[in-house]
C-alpha cells in the first residue's frame, strides 16, 4: 500500500513543468537568497569552499561547487579504486549468475540498468556498489580508477527520487531513472561501470571529461541536485576495502576496492 501510494504521488510531481520550474529558480538570480538558509539546514561546511559565499550567483551555482585544493586526499595506492564522490555507501556486494543485484530490498537485472543483455552478461558474477548523494553534499564527479573509456551512452528519460524513501518504495528507481554509463577499461585488464543516476526532478549530468582517458581523481563531470552513483565490476576484477560498510559515508578519493 505504502509502495503503491508513494508511486502515484511522485508520477503527480515528476513532469516537465515540476522540472521546469524548480531548475528555473535554482538558476535565477533570486535563487541566491536561499544560499545561508541551504547552508545552515544542511549544515555544510564552508571552509572547504575556495571563495566567499557571496560570489555565487544562484543555488544551482552553489550547488555545483569545487573545493580547495588539497581538501580530498586522493589515495595513491596502486590497485587503489576510490570513492568518485561525497556520498553514502547505500550498499554493496555480489552480482548473482544471472545478473541480479539487491538495494534496499528490492531485485534490479544488469540489463535493465545497462540497457542491452549482451553487456549484462558481461558482468554477472561480479560486484555493485551504490553510493548515494544527498543535497548537502559536495557534487562533483570524479573517476574511481585510472581507466581507458570503453563505452559511454545515455539511458532513460525521466528521475525519481533517489533517496532511502526513494529506493524502498521507488519503482526501478536506480534502473530506470535517467542516466549516464561510462564504462572504463582498468590497468587490471578487467571492465567497470560507472553509472551517473539522475534525480527526481532535474535530470542535469554535465560531462566535463569527454575524452577517451580517465585518471584516478580528476574531476569528470557534476550533478544537479542529490543523485547517485553504481559501480559495477566484473567477475574477478576488485575485492572491497574491509574499511567499508553500508551506510557508511565516504569522501572523494578515500578507498573502497581494490584490484585483483
Amino acid at each position: 500500500m505504502k509502495e503503491k501510494l508513494y508511486q502515484s504521488m511522485i508520477e503527480l510531481t515528476n513532469g516537465r513543468w515540476s522540472s521546469s520550474l524548480l531548475k528555473g529558480f535554482a538558476q535565477s538570480n533570486l535563487s541566491k537568497k536561499v544560499i545561508p538558509a541551504y547552508i545552515k539546514y544542511f549544515n555544510i561546511d564552508i571552509d572547504e569552499i575556495p571563495c566567499h559565499v557571496h560570489e555565487f550567483l544562484t543555488l544551482h551555482d552553489f550547488f555545483i561547487r569545487s573545493l580547495k585544493k588539497d581538501s580530498r586526499m586522493i589515495d595513491q595506492s596502486e590497485s587503489g579504486i576510490i570513492s568518485p564522490v561525497d556520498a553514502t555507501i547505500e550498499t554493496f556486494g555480489d552480482i548473482t549468475y544471472d545478473g541480479i543485484f539487491h538495494v534496499k530490498g528490492k531485485a534490479y537485472t544488469l540489463y535493465d540498468m545497462l540497457g542491452s543483455t549482451k553487456i549484462g552478461k558481461e558482468y554477472e558474477n561480479g560486484k555493485f556498489m551504490i553510493l548515494y548523494l544527498s543535497p548537502a553534499e559536495y557534487h562533483r564527479i570524479h573517476a574511481p580508477v585510472d581507466g581507458k573509456v570503453t563505452r559511454q551512452y545515455l539511458l532513460g528519460k525521466k528521475s525519481y527520487p533517489v533517496n532511502k524513501w526513494g529506493l524502498a518504495y521507488g519503482k526501478e528507481t536506480i534502473s530506470g531513472n535517467y542516466r549516464l554509463l561510462t564504462e572504463l577499461q582498468m590497468p587490471n585488464e578487467k571492465h567497470c561501470f560507472h553509472v551517473k543516476v539522475g534525480a527526481m526532478f532535474v535530470n542535469s549530468i554535465e560531462l566535463t571529461n569527454k575524452g577517451t582517458e580517465w585518471r584516478k581523481g580528476e574531476e569528470v563531470g557534476y550533478f544537479s541536485f542529490g543523485s547517485t552513483v553504481v559501480l559495477l565490476f566484473q567477475e574477478g576484477s576488485i575485492e572491497f576495502s574491509k574499511e567499508i560498510g553500508p551506510g557508511k559515508f565516504v569522501q572523494m578519493g578515500e578507498k573502497v576496492a581494490n584490484m585483483l
